[in-house]
């Protein structure tokens, strides 16, 4: 099993992964190219997107334990925010204050989040997790626009896979279909099993009473899919079919 990256390296992965969608920005000739995964977002607002988010969990960092996000955090891009050099300079230095808030907080403070109803823990390092596979699969988005997507490295996606799984179906609620159990292969080797019900989602030990239907691929592709950023057909699918798209569309995190 590969075990989710310690606190420093899922810092320096914020840092690669938000960098890797910025220099897509920095090297387009049109900064209002369209972002087929995210139609209704140019790729200037999906670097403006990451600023904010960085921004609003920087703040919420800092603020400490609280019920609510602290007063006056928020994503969303100042009305005159630009898409020029001036973005790039905004992001980086976005992204610069909330590994430092992250790093000075240490992974065990604990910091609202929106998945207090998940099995995840309210901490900065639940953040700084959830805050790597963020800007990895936008950073796939900004490549999508640019025509050049490249694979989420391969410890990112693993990771992102099991982390999805925990807060997306985490926070999901009760499954509104009959009972099913879904396997979630990859070829790097690694597998979980999902068992979903009206009490919610779980993983369960694969080795009990098998699976109803599953995906198989690349962890890339299953951690894109998962996201809705591929379609089904980029997987191997076993069992039916209408099952695994209840499944593939069930948590909505945009």
């Amino acid at each position: 099993m590969t075990p989710t990256p310690d606190f420093e390296e899922l810092l320096s992965l914020i840092e690669d992964r938000s960098a890797a969608l910025r220099a897509e920005f920095a090297a387009s000739p049109d900064p209002g190219v369209r972002v087929p995964s995210c139609p209704d977002w140019s790729l200037g607002d999906l670097v403006e997107h990451l600023t904010g988010v960085h921004r609003f969990w920087a703040d919420t960092v800092e603020a400490g334990p609280a019920g609510r996000p602290p007063a006056g955090a928020s994503a969303e891009a100042p009305a005159d925010a630009p898409a020029s050099a001036d973005l790039l300079d905004r992001s980086v230095v976005a992204t610069e204050r909330l590994v430092a808030v992250l790093r000075s907080a240490g992974p065990a403070a604990g910091c609202w989040t929106w998945w207090g109803d998940a099995d995840v823990p309210m901490t900065s390092g639940a953040v700084a997790r959830h805050q790597v596979h963020e800007a990895a699969v936008h950073a796939f988005d900004a490549q999508l626009a640019a025509g050049a997507p490249q694979p989420v490295p391969a410890p990112v996606a693993l990771d992102g896979i099991d982390e999805f799984i925990g807060v997306g179906h985490g926070t999901a609620g009760p499954w509104p279909y009959e009972p099913v159990r879904i396997g979630l292969h990859t070829d790097e080797g690694r597998s979980w099993v999902v068992e979903l019900t009206a009490s919610g989602s779980r993983v369960v030990d694969s080795g009990r009473d098998g699976t109803d239907a599953g995906l198989r691929g690349p962890a890339s592709d299953l951690l894109l899919t998962l996201h809705g950023r591929l379609p089904l057909d980029s997987l191997r699918g076993e069992g039916d079919r209408a099952t695994l798209r209840n499944f593939l569309s069930r948590p909505d995190l945009d």
